[in-house]
C-alpha cells in the first residue's frame, strides 16, 4: 500500500496484480469523493452550478445507491434495502437536499463498507470472472470484474462533476 496523499488518498498499486489494481483505482476514487466532500455544512451540499441540479449531497446519495445497486441488487441477488426500493430513479438527486451532512456521509460510507465486504465476498468465491447472480433482460450477468470498472467510471465521471461544485462552495481545487 502506498502512502496517502494530502487529501487521503492512496496511490493504486503500480505493479498489483489485477484485482489489487483495480481496487486500488477504486479506493483512489472513493477517496476523492471523500475529499471534494469533507467539511462542507448542508449549504455546501446543497449548492448548484450554473443550471444543473446536481448538488456534491445528490452525488454522495446517488453514488451510495449505485454501490448498493451494483454490490448487493447485482452482485449477490439480494434485494433493495431502504431506502434505495423506490422505483423513482432520480428520489436521491432530489431528496438529498432534505439531508443532514451528517446523515449523507454516513449513507454513502456504510454503502462502500457494504460493498467492499460484498466484493471481498464474491472475489473469494469466483475471482473476477465471478457473475453477477441477476442477469440482465438478454441473460447476461456481468463479472465482478466489469462491475469494479463500472463502479470506477461512475465513481470518476461524478468527481469531475465534484470538482467544479467545491470550487463554487468555497474555491477548493485540485486535481
Amino acid at each position: 500500500m502506498s502512502a496517502m496523499d494530502e487529501h487521503g488518498r492512496s496511490e493504486p498499486p503500480v505493479a498489483g496484480d489485477e484485482f489489487a489494481t483495480v481496487a486500488g483505482f477504486l479506493e483512489y476514487q472513493r477517496a476523492t469523493l471523500a475529499w471534494k466532500c469533507a467539511g462542507l455544512d448542508a449549504s455546501g451540499l446543497r449548492t448548484r452550478v450554473g443550471a444543473s441540479s446536481m448538488t456534491l449531497g445528490g452525488i454522495l446519495k446517488h453514488l451510495a445507491r449505485v454501490e448498493d445497486h451494483w454490490c448487493s441488487w447485482w452482485l449477490h441477488g439480494r434485494d433493495r434495502q431502504l431506502p434505495w426500493d423506490t422505483a423513482d430513479k432520480d428520489w436521491e438527486w432530489r431528496s438529498a437536499a432534505e439531508d443532514a451532512p451528517e446523515r449523507l456521509n454516513a449513507l454513502w460510507r456504510d454503502a462502500v463498507d457494504r460493498s467492499r465486504a460484498l466484493v471481498a465476498e464474491a472475489f473469494a468465491d469466483g475471482g473476477l470472472e465471478r457473475r453477477a447472480r441477476r442477469s440482465s433482460p438478454d441473460g447476461v450477468s456481468p463479472s465482478l470484474r466489469w462491475i469494479l470498472v463500472h463502479l470506477i467510471e461512475e465513481y470518476a465521471r461524478h468527481n469531475g462533476h465534484a470538482d467544479l461544485l467545491r470550487e463554487a462552495v468555497d474555491g477548493l481545487v485540485g486535481e
